[in-house]
């Protein structure tokens, strides 16, 4: 026997063995759908029996082993079918001739035989024969099965009467020596009969019945006959024993060993499919416990035996389970067994079956180590030289018996050697698909899986050394094979997988193999289906580069989009009815960990920002590296870049821009490393932070551009609200001045400019400003609006420094130090004062030190403009856009106003104003009022100017929104009333200096220096008096003329601004005379004489009422006189402030009357 059979089981020894194969030329196809519906009748049930016959199909079977068939009867073939195509009557002798020689090659071991002829219709086929069966096409053929079931019925005959006739033996007959075919030339020659030999003869006849008691047990088995064939199996131990006949005592006990485990184990220990169950013989559940170890070997007597099995009488005192080994003694049989046949060379082959068939029953009873010493032993039997073939499917069997007993890395380990054996040097073509075929079964026992994400859960698994040993075994293989792609993609996987394990020069060595085979086969992300189905994924290089963190951009300040506030929808859902549910405040919260809080824009650049690094020894050069989005068209704009040698961390910065509005996921990025593409998901990526990966895309805003006809500021904006401003630009103004800020505004986007609204923010709050420091005129730019992309607006922005022009605590003590007398003035001429320059009393080359305080004036003002516009579908959802402008302006000083006084002026309604101005420039400036001529000051000079100025109405300045509101500050409320009047003032006054040589021009403003009592003064008082002589009113310090002797009219009237009822008043109006010497004569009782009373009286005056008095004086004498008029001092008057009752001097001229 020389073709082992590695497929081969227990229950394969009750089995009847039938070939099946073609007769002529038959196609593959057609014959194999006949023999796999022969095949599927496996077992058929004897009639009027509760016996069943099983069949064990094979296509091809070796000659050689059928002569081994006395040894073991399940390898007699007793049954040949022969399939056959015959379509001509003429060719119908040669078919059948070719049948019979095909009946002689098993002709002395064959039951029965049939043959089944396709295609031939007529005569021929409608003659009756019982071993031929005539079918006109493949197709139909329905009665296939029956005629099987038919054949194996006749089979069983067969097997039935030679069963009959070898357990009918008599001890008194001659029973022949059953022998295997190496034994035959052993008893060549040898007389049994002679006397001489009576020895020799007993020990001959009891060889001779322990194997035809053998024999006799496998035909029982075959039959269907268990019990009985432990009977026989266990007499034939007993007789093959005491003769010491080990090759047959091996065979005896292995049948014992086989129709035990066919009664454990119904369903077989083959692994098929199919349970096969005999009838009626279900083990009761309390048979586990009667078969234990060291049970007792039964020998019962012959003539319990009959023709028909086991003497019903005896069969109840015998009992089952005594027969049959327990699941312990099956393996001790298998071994000793075993033992047996590694004494026979020539038994090579049974001694490796029995092999098997001990494993796959350990496998059942999970006993794997002891399972494994068999397959070990299975290694080491030495067969007779086999061909290359049977040495693969030798290793291929052992590796599926280690898989079988859970043993996967030595599963591995011969499934190996049996790849590397379909390519071996002896073998002219060698089968580099069939190597590559099992060089895949291999990967799961060395824990190798061809997912790359099986490698990102937690610590590698298996030995990476002989992992990577076998991948390059697979690169190696498919490339031999031809298929350059599975190179690529199993060298891909090495790479990424085994990077960890790599040496610097190994990684080098695969790259570079790497870049070989992309040169001719790109790698791609497209999955390979191999023709046995199996789908190999693809490999993403997501440790070249390692990416460490992935965080996705707001667009810049100037570019992020804002939501209306009037708007419904920013972060509000209006979906729920309740204010709060845990629940939907649970779901949000899920969607915020990966939605972002910024917006990107349609047609927008957007940036997301990874953190990489190269584990290579060597530069790593990423080509198209970009972005996988989902959600919204997307036009991702690929980078190139260069990493040094296992570098540290470096960012690189990814764009892209959305075409549609939507919701966009950032899914990973797509790179392209030593020619194979990647797509590298963010959720394959392990150890990546990410703060998020959903971003809204809104529509598409315009985008607006700005210069400005100021320089470049070097210093950046940074405002409170955390805002970043996009430009920045300064200016230096000296204090007072005003210059114009021409601003263009281009739209440099794809969509109309069509709203924009300007606003300001003054950064400094350390100065205080007057007035409008940023003013526009917004109306003349909206008149070119909507701004088409590509067009441009002007907008004029005037820029206005009016800080405080009071004189500082420093500056007035650098002016005491050059002696000038800034507190000493004399008042009482309205004239100017020249004091001398402080440029003549400084040093021409002052110290270092002296330098600094002179640049300590100069002031820092900050503001921001804010440009706030939109467009376009933007604007139609309600975003907007802002872009700041960031001013900066350095104010240096330019006038000081030192010292603020009054003086009163001849008129009651007037008063004179003196200012002490202080040139603080290094130029010389002239500084001007409205209605004075212009004053010249050098450098560092202080002069002295006064203004004659009508008092103020301060009462009908309109009120402020600030003092309408209940809850006022009575302090503030007095500051910007302050305000208010000191801006009054300004613009009467309208000072203005100018530097000629600078051609620079500004204002000079007196509010915040003017104090409480400077005010009072330049107030007009709430009761207006106004004296009239003859209807002339007397307030201008002229003389009125009046003639002597002609009575003379004198009207006082009293107007009432104020908020409250004043009087009554009483008045005395006393005449005197000035001799301009000091001295005032009241004695002109001679000289003026009234008519009627002198004292006048005004009745109660109501609110913005008026009241007057009338009298009359006349004047006896020629002279100039004055009128006092003198309020008399009761509770009406003392009420009031003594500034209310301040009444214009009256001067009269008397004069001769005329003729």
């Amino acid at each position: 026997m020389s073709v082992p059979d590695y497929m081969q089981c227990a229950e394969d020894h009750q089995t009847l063995l039938v070939v099946v194969q073609p007769v002529g030329i038959v196609s593959e196809e057609n014959f194999f759908r006949i023999y796999q519906r022969i095949a599927s009748v496996s077992q058929i049930n004897v009639r009027d029996s509760q016996r069943v016959l099983y069949i064990r199909y094979r296509h091809h079977y070796p000659p050689d082993n059928n002569e081994w068939g006395d040894f073991q009867t399940h390898r007699k073939v007793v049954g040949l079918i022969t399939i056959t195509d015959c379509f001509s009557a003429k060719d119908w002798p040669q078919t059948i001739e070719k049948f019979h020689v095909q009946k002689e090659i098993y002709g002395s071991t064959l039951y029965d035989s049939r043959l089944f002829v396709f295609g031939l219709q007529g005569e021929v086929a409608e003659q009756p024969r019982t071993d031929v069966a005539f079918y006109p096409n493949y197709e139909d053929c329905q009665t296939v099965e029956r005629r099987i079931e038919d054949f194996i019925e006749s089979l069983f005959i067969v097997l039935e009467s030679k069963r009959l006739d070898r357990a009918t033996d008599k001890s008194g007959d001659k029973i022949p020596l059953l022998c295997v075919p190496f034994e035959k030339k052993d008893f060549v020659g040898l007389d049994t009969d002679s006397s001489m030999l009576l020895g020799l003869k007993r020990h001959y006849k009891k060889r001779c019945q322990g194997r035809m008691r053998k024999h006799v047990g496998d035909l029982c088995l075959q039959a269907g006959m268990l019990q009985d064939s432990l009977v026989h199996y266990h007499m034939s131990v007993e007789l093959l024993r005491s003769v010491n006949d080990f090759l047959w005592l091996g065979a005896a006990l292995e049948g014992l060993c086989s129709a035990s485990v066919i009664s454990h184990y119904p369903g077989g220990t083959g692994g098929k499919s199919g349970v096969r169950r005999l009838p009626g013989s279900s083990v009761p559940a309390e048979a586990a416990n009667r078969h234990r170890p060291g049970a007792q070997e039964v020998l019962i007597d012959p003539g319990a035996l009959t023709t028909n099995g086991i003497n019903p009488d005896t069969s109840a005192e015998i009992g089952r389970a005594k027969n049959c080994l327990s699941p312990e003694d099956i393996i001790d049989k298998y071994k000793e067994a075993i033992s047996y046949y590694s004494k026979y060379k020539n038994a090579g082959v049974i001694e490796l079956e029995a092999c098997v068939k001990a494993v796959r029953v350990l496998a059942i009873q999970k006993r794997s180590m002891e399972a494994s010493e068999f397959l070990q032993n299975a290694v080491y039997i030495n067969l007779r030289q086999l061909s290359e073939e049977e040495k693969i499917q030798r290793y291929s069997i052992l590796s599926e018996l280690y898989e079988l007993i859970g043993f996967h890395r030595k599963s591995a380990f011969f499934k190996r050697v049996a790849a590397m054996q379909c390519v071996a040097p002896s073998i002219t073509e060698p089968g580099w698909r069939a190597c590559y075929k099992l060089l895949l079964e291999t990967l799961p026992g060395y824990s190798l899986s061809l997912d790359p994400k099986d490698f990102n859960k937690g610590t590698h698994r298996g030995w990476a050394a002989v992992q990577m040993r076998l991948l390059h075994e697979l690169v190696y293989a498919s490339r031999r094979m031809g298929n350059p792609a599975l190179s690529v993609r199993h060298l891909s996987f090495l790479l990424q997988t085994m990077l960890d394990f790599l040496s610097d020069q190994e990684k080098k060595d695969v790259t570079q193999s790497l870049e070989n085979y992309t040169s001719k086969c790109p790698g791609t992300m497209e999955p390979i289906t191999l023709p046995d189905g199996l789908t190999l994924p693809p490999v993403p290089f997501t440790k070249l580069p390692i990416v460490k963190h992935v965080k996705l951009l707001n667009l810049p300040v100037s570019l992020r989009p804002h939501k209306m506030k009037n708007l419904l929808g920013q972060n509000v859902s209006t979906k729920s009815p309740f204010i709060y549910s845990p629940i939907i405040a649970h779901s949000r919260g899920e969607e915020r960990s990966k939605k972002i809080d910024f917006q990107w824009v349609q047609g927008e650049v957007c940036e997301v920002q990874l953190m990489v690094y190269n584990p290579m020894p060597f530069e790593l050069r990423v080509e198209n590296m970009g972005l996988l989005t989902s959600g919204v068209e997307f036009e991702s704009l690929p980078a190139a870049l260069s990493l040094p040698a296992e570098s540290g961390l470096y960012p690189v910065t990814l764009v892209g821009v959305p075409q549609t509005t939507g919701t966009i996921t950032i899914n990973g990025y797509h790179t392209t490393v030593f020619g194979a593409f990647s797509d590298c998901l963010l959720d394959s990526l392990p150890g990546v932070k990410a703060s998020g990966s959903t971003v809204e895309v809104i529509p598409a805003l315009p985008r607006l551009q700005i210069s400005t006809s100021l320089p470049r500021s070097a210093r950046s904006l940074q405002p409170s609200s955390g805002d970043e401003v996009s430009t920045n630009v300064s200016v230096q103004l000296y204090n007072g001045e005003t210059q114009q800020l021409a601003i263009k505004l281009e739209n440099i986007g794809t969509e109309p400019l069509e709203k924009l609204e300007v606003t300001s923010k003054i950064l400094t709050t350390k100065e205080k400003l007057y007035g409008d420091f940023l003013s526009w005129k917004l109306e003349e730019t909206l008149e070119q609006f909507p701004l088409l992309p590509g067009k441009i607006a002007t907008l004029t922005v005037n820029i206005k420094v009016k800080l405080d022009f009071s004189c500082q605590e420093n500056l007035l003590q650098d002016l005491s130090d050059d002696g000038i007398s800034v507190t000493g003035f004399p008042l009482s001429s309205p004239f100017r004062q020249v004091v001398r320059s402080r440029v003549d009393s400084k040093p021409t080359n002052p110290p270092e030190s002296s330098k600094t305080g002179d640049f300590s004036h100069v002031k820092t003002l900050e503001a921001v403009l804010n440009f706030k516009y939109s467009g376009g579908p933007g604007h139609v959802d309600g975003y907007y856009r802002n872009l700041a402008l960031g001013l900066h302006v350095e104010v240096e000083p330019s006038v000081f106003f030192t010292r603020v006084s009054t003086l009163p002026a001849t008129s009651t309604r007037q008063c004179h104003l003196l200012l002490d101005v202080f040139n603080s420039t290094e130029h010389e400036l002239t500084i001007s009022a409205r209605s004075n001529a212009e004053l010249i000051l050098h450098a560092g000079e202080c002069q002295r100017m006064a203004m004659q100025v009508d008092k103020f109405n301060f009462e009908s300045l309109p009120e402020s929104p600030r003092e309408k509101g209940q809850f006022a500050n009575p302090k503030q409320l007095e500051e910007e009333r302050q305000e208010v009047r000191g801006l009054e003032i300004h613009k009467k006054l309208d000072i203005h200096w100018t530097i000629p040589s600078l051609k620079r021009r500004g204002e000079a403003s007196v509010e915040g220096l003017l104090n409480q009592l400077v005010l009072e003064h330049l107030q007009l008082a709430p009761l207006q008096w106004d004296v009239l002589v003859d209807g002339q009113p007397c307030d201008r310090g002229a003389a009125t003329t009046c003639s002597v002797g002609d009575p003379v009219r004198l009207e006082v009237r009293l107007t009432n601004r104020s908020p409250r009822s004043v009087g009554p008043f009483a008045l005395t109006v006393v005449p005197y005379q000035d001799h301009q010497n000091g001295v005032h004569n009241y004695d002109l009782r001679h000289a003026v004489s009234f008519v009627g009373s002198s004292t006048f009286h005004l009745e109660a005056v109501q609110p913005s009422g008026q009241s007057a008095c009338l009298g009359a004086l006349l004047f006896l004498y020629t002279g100039e006189f004055f009128l006092r008029i003198r309020f008399h001092e009761d509770s009406a008057s003392k009420e009031l402030p003594p500034a209310w009752f301040c009444l214009p001097s009256v001067h009269l001229s008397a004069l001769e009357a005329r003729a």
